[in-house]
């Protein structure tokens, strides 16, 4: 459905005030949005890595760029950094982040890569900035932070960490906002390769987006079995998320970066936002950050 090319679209977020898909284009260093209407995609480019955006209930966006937090108002097109972390980590920046059922943000960090296929171990964690702006470390000593989601009941928060090739669930206290007790929910078969992005759906399985596995994959979290799969045109697969007038649809973003000029051969559309239907489960709506 979007065929402009993103280097590496992340973080598809459907908004149903302006019934369009928000996402991020890390490398580009913009957010863009995809008025489902008109087609037409509008970006604003912002001075970092922008990895994650969300929505306000005020208007506009949360997200994160390099290591901070910050709102973008997407009239005026400015930022205004709310909190900046990790400055003794110079190589870190944010991944991914998503709005819990009580409007807090969650985002983790991971450490650049020096090289390609090169990077830090352990050098990120994961995040929660709260309706007040104060922050809370919630996991330490993380790869790459990704793919999180909460179940139905709100008692269960989801989390990938891509380099453990894992889903993991810890248990969730939606009035203070804590995690604990990780347990292991799946891990990834080899053709599947790497988890990124992920998402939930009506029926309380999970979605995820494989990167350099050309798939997304319907997870129950309960049996910890795989229950579906989707093929798409593009093997960097990066995220998902269900949007449309009726949550019926799923929109799926992927990136080019990454591939060489034989890859790019083979696959034309690379870097472009899929729709898929017919999937016959819907999602719900997103939550909104509650400042």
């Amino acid at each position: 459905v979007v065929k402009e090319k993103n280097r590496m679209g992340e973080c598809p977020v459907w908004e149903e005030r302006e019934n369009a898909l928000v996402y991020v284009d890390i490398n580009s260093q913009k957010v863009c949005r995809w008025n489902a209407v008109t087609n037409k995609v509008q970006s604003v480019p912002v001075d970092a890595r922008v990895s994650s955006v969300a929505l306000r209930r005020r208007k506009g966006y949360v997200i994160t760029l390099g290591t901070r937090f910050a709102f973008l108002d997407w009239d005026t097109q400015s930022v205004t950094t709310v909190l900046e972390l990790e400055q003794d980590k110079p190589n870190n920046r944010f991944n991914d982040g998503k709005v819990d059922p009580k409007g807090r943000f969650f985002a983790g960090t991971m450490a650049e890569e020096t090289a390609p296929g090169v990077q830090a171990r352990r050098q990120g964690a994961l995040y929660t900035l709260y309706p007040d702006y104060s922050v809370v470390k919630q996991l330490d000593q993380v790869d790459i932070s990704n793919g999180l989601d909460w179940s139905l009941d709100h008692r269960t928060f989801f989390h990938i960490d891509s380099l453990t090739y894992a889903v993991h669930a810890f248990s969730y206290d939606v009035h203070t906002g804590k995690i604990a007790c990780p347990k292991l929910v799946y891990h990834l078969e080899k053709e599947e390769q790497m988890p990124d992005g992920m998402c939930i759906d009506a029926e309380g399985k999970l979605w995820v987006a494989c990167i350099d596995g050309g798939r997304v994959i319907r997870l129950d979290p309960e049996t910890g079995k795989r229950i579906q799969t989707v093929m798409l045109p593009a093997s960097r697969i990066t995220s998902c998320c269900f949007g449309g007038k009726d949550y019926s649809e799923m929109y799926v973003t992927s990136a080019y970066d990454g591939l060489d000029e034989t890859a790019l051969a083979k696959e034309p559309q690379a870097g472009e936002i899929f729709k898929i239907t017919g999937l016959d489960v819907k999602g719900i709506p997103q939550n909104f950050y509650a400042a």
